[in-house]
């Protein structure tokens, strides 16, 4: 008999916490209209069509400003795609939510609570986005390595970014990466970024000639900012001389145009002073040499 009553009181109370969770619900969701419903597909096609609209623009405007200039330009689609989305997340929620002080208390925790177990991943990565905004690890137009992907970063939007690789690639990456995984960036939202390019020799060349003739090609480079510094490093290794020669081109786009205009110019003077190149010894080479 007590337990049938325990039973009875608790189902009661069940009962008294599903109807108060309707009402409060009821209390929350306002009425959805024809009219609702259209004005919010309304603001999300306007909400689109400015984020377009916008990058369009500033991509536009950055081209056309002193070029020392082009990447601070760029570096306001990020900031204004996050309050375009802002401001369209708050008319939705002012549109199908009645939003006192108490309710806006209750939806935020709830949708917090559903975020962190429903969407961990994407929410970690929009919070790894809006930290990004401030801390700066990678900006538009920032040459990065990240993970094994490397390249120019494209886009920055709400989940991730675009990276353009040397192969024209273009790999999408969460922000949530900068947890977990070290970000390398070579020019930090500057123009420059140093281009390191290698040669490789027999170790029976002249060193001193070699660094001169990178010096040479580097300083007669037309992509060569001439301002910033020029460096031969020369690194002794079983198979040959690694010659790295590290300089600046005058913008950070022209990496790969820059780095091939170096490597060719330089082999035509390496040939024209007929600089050896390290030779690859197989097992015939091997035993003669033995012998």
């Amino acid at each position: 008999m007590l337990i049938n009553l325990i039973l009875f009181i608790l189902a009661q109370s069940n009962n008294n916490v599903a109807k108060q969770t309707v009402e409060k619900t009821q209390q929350v969701i306002t009425q959805i209209t024809t009219e609702k419903i259209a004005q919010a597909l309304i603001a999300l096609a306007l909400s689109y069509i400015l984020i377009k609209v916008v990058d369009q623009l500033i991509n536009w405007l950055s081209e056309r400003v002193a070029k020392e200039w082009r990447l601070q330009f760029k570096q306001f689609i990020p900031f204004t795609r996050m309050m375009v989305l802002t401001i369209t997340v708050i008319f939705l929620m002012n549109l199908f939510l009645n939003l006192s002080r108490d309710n806006l208390l209750a939806v935020t925790g709830t949708i917090a609570v559903a975020l962190g177990f429903a969407f961990k991943d994407y929410a970690s990565s929009i919070i790894a986005g809006i930290i990004g905004l401030f801390e700066a690890p990678y900006r538009l137009g920032d040459r990065i390595q990240l993970g094994d992907s490397y390249g120019e970063v494209m886009t920055y939007g709400l989940r991730g970014i675009r990276l353009r690789t040397p192969e024209d690639n273009i790999v999408t990456i969460p922000h949530n990466k900068i947890w977990t995984d070290p970000v390398s960036n070579a020019n930090m939202g500057a123009l420059e970024a140093q281009v390191v390019t290698e040669f490789f020799l027999h170790h029976s060349v002249d060193v001193e000639l070699v660094k001169k003739i990178l010096y040479r090609v580097a300083h007669t480079s037309k992509y060569t900012h001439l301002k910033l510094p020029i460096l031969v490093w020369v690194e002794e290794t079983p198979w040959g001389t690694r010659f790295q020669l590290k300089s600046y081109p005058l913008d950070a786009r022209d990496e790969f145009i820059y780095k091939t205009d170096l490597t060719t110019r330089a082999k035509q003077v390496f040939a024209k002073y007929n600089l050896p190149y390290p030779r690859y010894l197989n097992r015939e080479d091997e035993e003669k040499s033995g012998d």
